[in-house]
Formats: structure tokens, C-alpha cells, sequence
């Protein structure tokens, strides 16, 4: 078994250095069944010196083979990887991940065990991924309750043979904004009959600045921007659960609604009580509360994407007419 790590980085050098110093740290038990392993990096036309960093320290990362692309968004830069590597099985991982020493080993036990429970090779494993705002020492921080996850396919820490992620089609390169690439993906897969394997083992922490209040409106972008690849996902996977998923449902339009007073509880009015919090030491406490507004604005983005698709459907359906009654 022969993995090619594949990671989109976009500014992002600080936190990736420690990214890939963990990766070449990696060890592996006797007699494994891991023949070796590659890290694919593609840099998705990064402005914060990534590729000269690189280039520095060369040397200090023998497993790295890195590409370049212009700025088009992560599901590209999966694709171009997944194209690039080597290796039989893909793992993918995002460029603020920082994992632990027997990292690849727990990924290649679990995806050996859970093809002889389930007499296939229909499988893929998801490694735990813990969230933390500790940059001198991410892999000391502990799990927490909010660190669990259900999604089915997600990027931030999983391994998969390459094969199927052919066969599905890898990932759809519409997804250039914020969000859904991975979990639409993972529809297909599931389509295919691609069973999860859970791999706690397998643990990767994920870094974050601690919040602040400039990060604001970033966040919202993001959100709104989630909102509109929501509706793609949507277009593609008309389903109820996917509704679910991208939270286009009346349900979630009154929750979100209700909890942030139709928006009047949002980035403005909760300024001064979140930057109390901050300066009380409780940054990631004011980052939950701040998710009241922040998914306002997501479920505000899903609604004025879906009924801007819907016009554009209605012109087209009244060009076609047109076109058949000339």
C-alpha cells in the first residue's frame, strides 16, 4: 500500500510547515503494509511566499513533490493532485492539519481490518480530526465533544484507493467558493456503495487563529459563500437530505430566525458582548455564540442563491418557448 498524501494549500505557510514537518515524521510498525508514501502538494497560486518557503527548505522534506495552479479553489487542486500522485490509495488532508507520528499506519490498519470485515474493498476511512487554536503545540490539545462529526465524506482527514475516487468522477471544479466539494463528492461515492470506516487512530488537529472580532466579516463571506455552493449541491443532488445538509428547509430558516431575532442579534449588536468574552480569555465561546448570526447569514445566502437560480431558470424556460413557437 503506497499512499500519496494530497493537500491544497492558499496561504496558509506558517501553519503548513508544521503540516509537512509532521508528515515527515512519520513511522510505521514492522512488516507493514505500508511499501511507502508521497506527499502531493498543490499550491493554489498562494501570494504569501509558500512556493519560495519551499524551495528553502527543500531538503527538510524529501516526501514533497509540489505543484502550482492558479487561484481556483480546492476542488481543483484535489483533482490536479489525485492526477499527480503516485500511489494506489489517496489520503487527503488540508494544509492546517497537523498529525500525529503513526498517522499513516492507523489509516492503513483500519483500511486493511475493515476490508476483512466486510469481505471488500468498498470502503474508506475517516480519521479523527480535533480543533484547536494552540500553534506552538496543536497535538496537545484534548478532544472535545464539539470536535465530533457525522459527515460522511470529508476532506480534513481521509483515505481512500484511488480507483474509486475515479470512478466516481473526483470532484466537481464548479465548487470554486466556500464549501460542500468534499460532501457532494462523498453523495457519489455512497452511490457506488462505499462504505465508512471510522479511524480514531488516525489523528490529525486542526489549527485555527483563537477568534476575534476582525475575523468577522470574513466569516460571514464564507457563510454567504456556502450558502450559494449549498445550491449547487443542491442542483446536482435534489434530494431532502441534502436540504438538510445545506440547511434549505423551513425548519432551519425558523431556528436561525428565531435565535438571532430575524438578524437583529448579529455582527454589530453582539460586538461589544463577544470582545468582552475575548478579553475574558473565551475566545472560542464567543466564535459559538457568533454561529447564531454567522448560520442567519448562510440560511439568508442559500434563499437569495436558490431564488436567484430559480429566475434564471424561468428566463431560460421562456427563451425556450420562444424559440419553439418561432
Amino acid at each position: 500500500m503506497f499512499f500519496s498524501v494530497v493537500i491544497p494549500t492558499y496561504n496558509r505557510q506558517p501553519i503548513l510547515s508544521k503540516c509537512l514537518r509532521a508528515l515527515e515524521r512519520q513511522k510505521h510498525r514492522d512488516a507493514s503494509v505500508v511499501t511507502g508514501y508521497e506527499i502531493v502538494l498543490v499550491d493554489d497560486g498562494s501570494t504569501d511566499g509558500t512556493l519560495e518557503w519551499l524551495e528553502e527548505h527543500v531538503i527538510e522534506f524529501p516526501h514533497v513533490r509540489q505543484f502550482w495552479q492558479n487561484h481556483c479553489g480546492p476542488a481543483a487542486a484535489r483533482n490536479l493532485g489525485v492526477e499527480k500522485a503516485i500511489g494506489d490509495t489517496i489520503i487527503f488532508i488540508d494544509s492546517d492539519l497537523v498529525v500525529t507520528e503513526n498517522f499513516l499506519q492507523a489509516h492503513a490498519n483500519a483500511l486493511v481490518e475493515g476490508e476483512k470485515q466486510l469481505g471488500s474493498d468498498g470502503l474508506f476511512t475517516y480519521g479523527a480530526v480535533i480543533n484547536t487554536c494552540n500553534f506552538d503545540s496543536p497535538t496537545s490539545e484534548p478532544y472535545k465533544i464539539t470536535d465530533f462529526s457525522a459527515a460522511y465524506f470529508a476532506t480534513g482527514n481521509v483515505a481512500i484507493a484511488r480507483k474509486w475516487l475515479e470512478k466516481a468522477g473526483l470532484f466537481d471544479t464548479r465548487f470554486q467558493l466556500y464549501g460542500w466539494e468534499d460532501l457532494e463528492l462523498g453523495v457519489r461515492l455512497k452511490q457506488l456503495g462505499l462504505k465508512l470506516i471510522k479511524c480514531p487512530d488516525a489523528v490529525g488537529y486542526h489549527w485555527h487563529p483563537p477568534f476575534t472580532l476582525a475575523q468577522i466579516p470574513n466569516l460571514i463571506e464564507k457563510e454567504i459563500q456556502r450558502g450559494r455552493m449549498g445550491v449547487l449541491f443542491y442542483q446536482k443532488h435534489p434530494t431532502w437530505n441534502v436540504r438538510m445538509m445545506i440547511q434549505m428547509t423551513w425548519l432551519h430558516r425558523l431556528l436561525w430566525g428565531i435565535l438571532s431575532l430575524n438578524g437583529s442579534l448579529n455582527e454589530r449588536t453582539l460586538a461589544a458582548f463577544l470582545q468582552w468574552l475575548i478579553d475574558r480569555g473565551k475566545p472560542q465561546l464567543a466564535l459559538e455564540i457568533a454561529r447564531i448570526f454567522l448560520n442567519w447569514y448562510n440560511v439568508q445566502g442559500v434563499y437569495a442563491a436558490y431564488a436567484e437560480l430559480k429566475i434564471k431558470e424561468g428566463v431560460r424556460s421562456q427563451n425556450t418557448g420562444v424559440r419553439r413557437n418561432q
